[in-house]
């Protein structure tokens, strides 16, 4: 014998003017102690008694008074609560014509007046079983739509708040920033900052951790902080060694569930115009000068993936006007739309040099060059891109 392999009972209901079909079909379900049967001999009232007991399954007469089957089996499939239940049509004819408009109607599946016990049992279990298991379907996406959405409503204010820490835009006889951070499909681990150590050095940093998710945003803030409040023991904040050496110390990606990050800071000395710098897995900070660029770079290994690690810094002279750039590899990571390859960090540092157009700022432009490199405004990776201009 067939069960229910649903917790849920099964509800049938059938609609045929003749008393004694509904009693021929209530006595062949009626040892099945997992059906309910229900019985509706008015057509006109069809709708209306599924509505009242949500059946699982809809047995149904072709040939009633007062409404045509065909017409009975649109209405059923035209309304909300019903289009999805399977009904299956009852007829004493089995002309191939009749079949195809029934099942052009809507209907799931047909029988000829009157078949045995069995097939009919076994037709409401299948079809019954069928529909079940779409309303479960249809309740699980339900509930991951929602928890989907809670995720996202979290993310964004994850996102809001890794906004918040960013800093502020300004310009002074010394030195002026700008900056452009546009949040990739996932929320990810982008951060970065600048500000006067004293009244001469500036310091300037980008650190990207490596995921996405809550997870990195929470990592990327803690460390951001640490850098604000300079609260590593024992670290001299002007010497980007020193930093570095620091934070992966901080940091061991062994407590800190496998995550790790990359960084690149640098301290500008504005009385010497020595600028001092250190990177640890992360791309080269551009400076532009004279028309030209130059990489700054050290080769350190990431934040967090070997304690006791060992940074060294370098330094450069800066002359006068030139411009900063530091940036995640989100930036340049992007796969050109012709799929010829994806974008170099060189290709991106060259776009740097030229002038952008009349009324917008590099930062922008450089936001549209790798937009139109990919031919889509949405970013895999955070796009992060810092414009520190040294007067």
């Amino acid at each position: 014998m067939f069960k229910n392999s649903s917790h849920k009972p099964i509800v049938v209901l059938l609609v045929d003017d003749q008393p004694i079909i509904g009693e021929a079909v209530r006595r062949m379900l009626s040892d099945q102690g997992d059906i309910e049967f229900h019985f509706c001999r008015n057509p006109t009232e069809a709708l209306q008694t599924a509505d009242d007991v949500s059946p699982t399954v809809i047995l149904q007469d072709l040939v009633m008074p007062d409404v045509d089957g065909l017409t009975l089996v649109k209405f059923f499939r035209a309304n909300p609560k019903t289009r999805d239940i399977p009904l299956i049509v009852l007829s004493s004819k089995e002309e191939p014509d009749t079949k195809y408009r029934a099942f052009e109607s809507g209907a799931n599946d047909y029988m000829v007046k009157f078949p045995d016990k069995l097939e009919v049992v076994a037709r409401v279990r299948y079809h019954s079983g069928a529909y079940t298991a779409l309303l479960e379907r249809n309740e699980a996406m339900r509930k991951l739509q929602e928890s989907q959405n809670a995720l996202k409503n979290e993310l964004d204010e994850a996102e809001h708040y890794v906004k918040s820490l960013l800093p502020k835009k300004f310009s002074d006889g010394k030195v002026a920033t700008d900056w452009v951070f546009k949040s990739s499909t996932a929320l990810g681990g982008d951060c970065f900052g600048y500000g006067w150590l004293d009244e001469n050095r500036f310091a300037v940093y980008l650190l990207d951790v490596c995921g996405h998710g809550v997870g990195a945003a929470l990592l990327s803030v803690s460390a951001m902080n640490v850098l604000r409040s300079q609260s590593l023991a024992g670290v001299d904040f002007s010497m980007p060694g020193q930093v570095l050496s620091g934070l992966n110390n901080a940091f061991d990606m062994e407590k800190q569930n496998g995550m790790y990050f990359t960084l690149w800071y640098g301290v500008y000395d504005t009385l010497s115009r020595k600028l001092s710098f250190a990177s640890g897995g992360h791309p080269p900070a551009i400076l532009v000068s004279g028309g030209k660029y130059s990489k700054l770079m050290t080769g350190g290994i990431v934040i967090g993936g070997m304690p006791d690690a060992k940074f060294s810094s370098l330094s450069v002279e800066v002359p006068r006007g030139s411009k900063l750039y530091v940036f995640s590899d989100g930036v340049y990571e992007v796969e050109y739309a012709d799929k010829s390859g994806m974008m170099s960090v060189d290709e991106f540092a060259k776009a740097l040099v030229d002038s952008p157009p009349a009324g917008e700022s590099k930062v922008d432009s450089m936001v549209r060059f790798s937009q139109n490199a990919q031919q889509s405004e949405q970013f895999e990776d955070d796009f992060s891109l810092c414009e520190i201009v040294l007067k």
